[in-house]
C-alpha cells in the first residue's frame, strides 16, 4: 500500500496525535543525547565554584615541582602547560574525575609561581550514565503523555465541529445553524455553512421552479401534437391530414424554440463568464437591426457618431439586443426606436416601442422566467417568457442593470446599463 495514501486515509485526530507525539519524542531524545554533556557541566560548574571559594592552594614552580613542601601533584607536563596558560583541566579516570584550576603569581622578586587548586569528582561517570538513562525513560513517558493529551484535546476541539456537521445534515430546508457568539474558527465555520445552506436552498428552489415551469411550457405543444395526431389517425382524410401536418410543424417549431431557449438559460446558469472585451454598442445595435426579419415596423437607431465601448462579451451583447428587439417587435404597432446614450462610467441602451406598454405592477416581474403580462399573449405571438429573463441574467452578471419603464410614446421602454470600457 502507498504510505502517503495510507496516511491521508487516517483521521485528522490520528494524524495530529502522531505528529505531535513524534515531534515531542524527537526533541526529548535529542535532549537525552545531550544529557552527559549537560550533567557534566553542572557537576564541574559546582566544583569550580567550591574551589574558587574554599579550595586548598598548592604552590608550584613553573615546571610543576612543589614549593610548599607537599608531595608532587598528579599532573602531566601537558596539564601543567594548560594551567599556566590559564585553562582549566578535567581528567576522567574510571568512575571518578579530577578537576584543577591554576594561575601564575609573581613573587616580590619577580619569580613566577603556579598556584593550583584541585578536587575529585566522585561518581562523575555513574551520574552521567544514570542521568542519561532516566532522561531516556522520561522522554518516552512524556511523549506518551503528550500523545494522550493531544488526542483528548483534538477530540474535544472537534466535538463542536462534529455536532455542527450532524446538525447541518439534518437541517430542513430554510433552517440555519446557530452561530456561536465567540469570534473564533467555529463561528467562521458556522457562517460559511449557513451561506452554503442558503445557496443550496436557493439552487433547489430555482431548480424546482424552473423544472415545473419548463414542464408546464413543454406540455402544451406536446399535448397539441399528440391530440391532433390521434384525431388524424382516428379520422383518416387527406385534406385533414395535411392540415394536421401543418399544425404539427408549427407546434414542433415552437417546441424547438422553447428547448433552445431553455438550453441557453441552462448554459447561462452555469456561472461561466466568457472573457470580457471592449464591444462597440453602436455597431452591435446596427448589426442587430440588420439581422431582424422584415416585420413592417420602422426601426430607427439614435446613437452618437463615435464608438460607445462597453465591458462585455460580444456574443452576450448580440443575444441581449436580439431579444430586446424581438420582444419589442411582438407588441409594437408602427415603430421601434433604439437609443445608445454614452456616459463617463456607463453606457445606456434604450429600446422603445409604441405598443400598449407594460403595466407598473409587471415591470419588475417581466424579467422572471416564464412570466407573461397576459397569459394568452405569449402563446399567440410565439413568446415563452424567457427572452427578458436571459437579458437580465446576461447584463447583471457583467455588473450592469436592466429595468422596464414607460416610453414617451406610451409604449414600453426597456433600459439596459453596462459599465463603460476604461
Amino acid at each position: 500500500m502507498n504510505p502517503r495514501r495510507w496516511w491521508l486515509r487516517r483521521t485528522l485526530r490520528f494524524r495530529i496525535t502522531v505528529v505531535s507525539t513524534g515531534v515531542a519524542l524527537l526533541c526529548l531524545l535529542a535532549l537525552t543525547l545531550l544529557a552527559p554533556s549537560l550533567i557534566g557541566r553542572v557537576q564541574v560548574g559546582a566544583v569550580d565554584a567550591e574551589l574558587a571559594r574554599a579550595g586548598a592552594v598548592r604552590v608550584l614552580d613553573v615546571a610543576g615541582n612543589p614549593l610548599d613542601g607537599g608531595p608532587a601533584p598528579d599532573l602531566t607536563p601537558q596539564e601543567i602547560r594548560r594551567l599556566k596558560a590559564g585553562e582549566r583541566v578535567l581528567r576522567v579516570d574510571g568512575p571518578s574525575a579530577h578537576r584543577w584550576l591554576g594561575r601564575v603569581v609573581f613573587t616580590a622578586d619577580g619569580t613566577p609561581q603556579l598556584h593550583v587548586t584541585g578536587d575529585t569528582l566522585v561518581g562523575y561517570r555513574e551520574a552521567n550514565e544514570l542521568g542519561t538513562r532516566w532522561l531516556a525513560v522520561a522522554a518516552v513517558l512524556v511523549a506518551g503523555l503528550v500523545g494522550i493529551a493531544t488526542w483528548l484535546s483534538v477530540r474535544s476541539s472537534l466535538r463542536p465541529v462534529e455536532r455542527m456537521r450532524a446538525a447541518a445534515g439534518e437541517l430542513p430546508r430554510g433552517e440555519r445553524l446557530p452561530v456561536p457568539a465567540a469570534r473564533d474558527e467555529l463561528q467562521a465555520l458556522a457562517v460559511a455553512l449557513n451561506a452554503l445552506l442558503a445557496r443550496r436552498d436557493e439552487a433547489t428552489e430555482r431548480l424546482r421552479r424552473f423544472t415545473g415551469d419548463a414542464a408546464h411550457e413543454l406540455r402544451s405543444p406536446v399535448t397539441s401534437v399528440r391530440a391532433q395526431a390521434e384525431v388524424a389517425v382516428a379520422h383518416p382524410d387527406p385534406d385533414f391530414s395535411l392540415e394536421v401536418l401543418e399544425s404539427v410543424v408549427e407546434e414542433s417549431e415552437r417546441l424547438s424554440s422553447l428547448v433552445d431557449a431553455l438550453l441557453m438559460l441552462a448554459r447561462a446558469d452555469t456561472g461561466e463568464l466568457p472573457r470580457a472585451e471592449p464591444v462597440d454598442l453602436v455597431l452591435q445595435a446596427q448589426a442587430a437591426v440588420e439581422r431582424m426579419p422584415e416585420t413592417g415596423l420602422l426601426l430607427s437607431i439614435h446613437a452618437p457618431i463615435g464608438a460607445c465601448l462597453i465591458q462585455a462579451a460580444r456574443t452576450e451583447v448580440e443575444l441581449v439586443l436580439d431579444n430586446l428587439i424581438r420582444n419589442a417587435s411582438r407588441y409594437a404597432q408602427t415603430f421601434i426606436r433604439i437609443s445608445v446614450l454614452p456616459a463617463p462610467r456607463e453606457i445606456r441602451l434604450l429600446v422603445d416601442d409604441d405598443g400598449h406598454g407594460i403595466p407598473p405592477e409587471h415591470r419588475e416581474k417581466v424579467f422572471d422566467r416564464f412570466h407573461r403580462v397576459e397569459s394568452d399573449r405569449g402563446r399567440a405571438t410565439g413568446g415563452f417568457g424567457l427572452g427578458l429573463a436571459l437579458v437580465a441574467h446576461l447584463v447583471t452578471r457583467r455588473r450592469g442593470t436592466v429595468r422596464a419603464l414607460e416610453s414617451p410614446e406610451g409604449g414600453a421602454r426597456l433600459e439596459v446599463r453596462w459599465p463603460a470600457y476604461r
